[in-house]
């Protein structure tokens, strides 16, 4: 069982993270304490040894010199990503009677229990999912559902490590609230939830915290889609997760949607796990305390035209527009109470299929207070729990005829052409509108 262990979690992380990420160097000796040496021997059972295994492997593969303790991890596990082999992974573990260590939350999954049907997902993806959602109870998992728990579950504090996977999720810890993380894959995010550290490398580690891109936006940005629009155009000139960049930005300070929208951005579009926004972000009170030192690899300079130019290359081949979707991170509560104003007491076209995702608890209070009532009595499907582009998409441009869809969100925007969709990236008004009028 142990050997097993260790290939499944090894191989998954090379698979999904490695490719994509170049190691700093190689160390094949990380120190390891008293404590993580009787987890190795098989002190607390050959299970954990095993999880801890891959870690050091990890670990070894990226040059940390020793594991770090973390107070929260945050798992992608949907059964999208895991499939079967994850979920005898799982099993393995919940029959070894492994439970996680410290507070771990899940990810949004690839179902919306609710819609399931009117949105035509498969069978096996639902019992997939359910199946995955029980093994991750068992083991103590907080299935959650949500890739804005930062926003409504828990807010690690400046210099706090974690354990996180789910890219814009990471880029907003490390960026806006100054915690300690780097792009876990599942099984290394489920690993450091077990065993309660992970290796000390990357973000982890203030040097590599360090602004190296300059870069001026030279007009003020409202919408939200208008600060995903930063990520694109980085995404043109830079591709490096060990990059960061600092904004130096002439207008007022933005709110947390603003910055998630950025951050998402600018790990769909560039690899990037972290920025600096000076004035705003903790670590970037000044330009100096942002770089630190480091020696710029380069600036760039963003105006409006900038920005226009990305929510303008993009429409309609026939000015029609079928699909709208509000997703990709989940909404908060604010965005919700946003859409809500902008809908009013119209209604959405009756050609135009409107999807809105968000995750339970925000869903509940949106409820209390009203929004959702605007948004359902408009037309609109509000998923919970979920994100557009895990729910098998691919197969909805298949059973309604979908090519093209109209969003706010550039990750969104990024992510869904591997679907073979066409994104059409807009403001949320012009989103709005043109679920209102069918035309774009």
């Amino acid at each position: 069982m142990g050997n097993g262990l260790i290939k499944f979690f090894i191989d998954r992380y090379v698979d999904v993270c490695i490719p994509y990420i170049r190691p700093i160097q190689g160390n094949l000796s990380m120190y390891l304490n008293e404590q993580e040496q009787q987890i190795l021997n098989g002190r607390l059972g050959p299970e954990i040894a095993s999880v801890f295994a891959s870690q050091i492997q990890i670990g070894e593969f990226f040059g940390a010199e020793k594991f770090v303790e973390v107070s929260n991890a945050h798992f992608m596990g949907d059964y999208e990503v895991m499939g079967d082999a994850g979920a005898d992974l799982l099993t393995e573990l919940v029959l070894a009677g492994l439970k996680v260590k410290i507070p771990t939350t899940r990810n949004a999954q690839c179902i919306d229990v609710i819609n399931a049907k009117q949105l035509r997902q498969s069978l096996e993806l639902i019992q997939g999912e359910k199946h995955i959602t029980e093994l991750l109870t068992q083991l103590g998992v907080s299935v959650t559902n949500t890739c804005i728990g930062y926003q409504n579950i828990y807010q690690p504090h400046i210099g706090e490590h974690v354990a996180w996977g789910d890219t814009g999720t990471v880029a907003y810890a490390n960026s806006v609230l100054g915690a300690r993380t780097n792009y876990e894959a599942g099984p290394s995010s489920l690993a450091a939830g077990l065993t309660g550290r992970t290796p000390e490398y990357g973000f982890h580690l203030k040097h590599n915290r360090r602004a190296n891109i300059y870069c001026k936006i030279t007009t003020p940005l409202v919408d939200l889609a208008e600060w995903g629009a930063l990520g694109v155009i980085l995404g043109q000139y830079y591709r490096d997760y060990w990059a960061v960049p600092v904004f130096d930005y002439v207008g007022p300070s933005p709110i947390s949607d603003q910055l998630k929208q950025l951050g998402a951005s600018l790990a769909s579009y560039c690899s990037m796990a972290m920025f600096h926004l000076i004035g705003s972000t903790p670590e970037a009170p000044s330009l100096e305390a942002a770089c630190s030192g480091r020696q710029l690899i380069g600036e760039l300079e963003i105006s409006r035209k900038d920005i226009e130019k990305v929510l303008e290359e993009t429409t309609s081949k026939d000015g029609s527009v079928h699909l709208v979707v509000f997703s990709a991170p989940q909404l908060s509560l604010f965005e919700l109470r946003n859409l809500a104003m902008l809908v009013g007491d119209q209604h959405f076209h009756q050609d135009v299929t409107v999807i809105i995702t968000t995750n339970f608890m925000v869903a509940q209070e949106a409820e209390r207070l009203g929004y959702l009532a605007v948004l359902e009595k408009a037309g609109a499907i509000v998923s919970k729990g979920t994100c557009w582009y895990i729910m098998q998409p691919e197969l909805m441009r298949k059973e309604f005829g979908w090519s093209e869809v109209v969003t706010n969100s550039s990750k969104l925007a990024n992510i869904i052409r591997a679907h073979n969709y066409r994104p059409i990236l807009r403001s949320t008004q012009q989103c709005i509108q043109a679920a209102i009028t069918a035309k774009v």
